[in-house]
């Protein structure tokens, strides 16, 4: 008993100890002074700058010294590009744009926002540049494309001379799309540190004098504890959406699945799938350099599907919309006019709007397939044996709709003219091409009377 009790006290000791030094590592990282370390992979977005723009308020709410912004991008969208830069340039906290970790890059938009860090740090292995913009459409009309080149190279030269850097390099990565690794940027004064990680950075900066927006501030970073900002789960999921391939595969996934929902109705899972993943392309399209030409033609494809749905099957409508569904992948995201520099070449993968083009042109060959032995069957069979014959009914009959008969989906309608609710089972008294002549059953038919 006495060894049971000394286990017991010693475990209450250890978790009191364990939940003081949780409680004085949350209070040094919010304690003044403390280095914020945020992170940014992948394109920039709305998303990006939303998150950015939290970070820095949070740090001058907690009156932090720092934020070390860890960057490895191919680019993004303007808009959100210069968002993040004016947020950059007001901010009275510094703000030390680290390229990082090895194998990253700055490039397009990632060029402009570590220009605009009042510190621009990379890490060994790394590189910055290619901010020429690209007319992702074939031929681009050449004033519009100088406008584009210098705007973006006014911006960049502004930005290298406010912070001191080599201002003629800047404009040429934006003229000429030039791309140079960490120690070329540090030999000509492109960047201010190579740091060889976040220590190291930390170590070289310390003591710097920074200007800010209001004033300047002496950095103090020897023991200055540091806070994790990290995005939220919510941001997390939405910038993982903005993936081009993953856009494309979520644009296929809906429309599969609504069109497996109207070939089937009833079925509710590939309609619910399809309206969700839907739901979740046209949010992800939302946040990218999108072409809504490329978004109109799969809209196209899917209307051609269901239109050779409710036709005879020739196969014409089919043809057509794998044709347009297959334009509209590979001009996505490749806008006509000039890209921005801010913008990287994006695209969805060749191979998997292929391997996706395919399989639509299966699922049609598949209904296209079933189609026709419906239409052969009765001049081979005659239609008398379907007389009689039971079926249910899955889309209401008023008095057209569907039932499902002989393990697949039928147009119907009733003889009579009468409505039949879903679920309830109807007798075949004729064929008429394609649609089945019914009429409810009569126990239905008394029941419903009953009533």
């Amino acid at each position: 008993m006495a060894r049971t009790r000394m286990s017991r006290l010693l475990a209450i000791c250890l978790i009191g100890l364990l939940g003081l030094g949780l409680a004085a590592t949350a209070h040094a990282q919010d304690r003044p002074g403390a280095v914020h370390v945020a992170e940014i992979r992948g394109v920039i977005n709305p998303l990006t700058a939303q998150y950015l723009d939290r970070v820095l308020d949070d740090a001058k709410a907690r009156g932090a010294q720092l934020v070390v912004l860890k960057l490895d991008t191919p680019g993004g969208l303007d808009s959100s590009m210069r968002e993040m830069i004016q947020d950059m340039l007001a901010s009275p906290v510094p703000v030390a744009v680290y390229v990082t970790p090895a194998g990253a890059r700055a490039a397009s938009a990632g060029l402009f926002l570590l220009i605009a860090g009042h510190v621009a740090a990379m890490t060994p292995s790394t590189n910055t540049g290619a901010a020429h913009p690209v007319g992702l459409g074939g031929d681009t009309d050449e004033v519009m494309n100088s406008k584009v080149v210098n705007d973006a190279a006014a911006t960049i030269r502004a930005l290298a001379e406010q912070r001191g850097r080599n201002a003629e390099w800047a404009e040429r990565a934006v003229r000429e799309s030039e791309s140079i690794t960490e120690t070329e940027a540090l030999q000509l004064n492109v960047i201010d540190v190579v740091a060889r990680n976040l220590d190291d950075l930390l170590e070289q900066i310390d003591g710097w004098t920074i200007q800010t927006a209001e004033g300047e501030v002496v950095l103090d970073l020897a023991g200055a504890p540091r806070r994790e900002v990290s995005m939220n789960l919510p941001e997390r999921f939405m910038h993982m959406l903005t993936d081009p391939n993953l856009a494309f595969i979520l644009l296929t996934v809906g429309t599969l699945g609504i069109i497996a929902e109207l070939y089937n109705p009833g079925a509710l899972f590939p309609g619910i799938t399809g309206v969700i993943a839907l739901i979740l392309a046209f949010l992800a399209l939302g946040n990218l350099p999108t072409n809504w030409a490329g978004v109109a033609l799969v809209a196209l494809a899917v209307v051609l599907f269901i239109a050779e749905l409710n036709t005879d099957g020739t196969g014409i409508l089919g043809v057509g919309a794998v044709v347009a569904f297959l334009l509209g992948g590979l001009i996505l995201f490749r806008p006509i006019r000039p890209g921005s520099p801010a913008l990287p070449d994006m695209h969805v993968d060749t191979w998997l709007i292929g391997a996706t083009t395919l399989a639509m042109a299966g699922f049609v060959l598949v209904v296209m397939t079933k189609v026709a032995r419906s239409r052969r069957a009765p001049p081979l069979t005659g239609y008398e044996h379907y007389i009689g014959q039971i079926a249910s009914v899955r889309q209401a009959l008023r008095p057209t709709g569907r039932v499902w008969f002989e393990g697949q989906s039928w147009f119907a309608r009733t003889e009579s003219g009468v409505e039949v609710a879903e679920g309830q089972s109807v007798r075949v008294v004729g064929l008429d091409g394609l649609t089945l002549i019914v009429e409810p059953l009569e126990e239905d038919t008394m029941t419903r009377s009953g009533r």
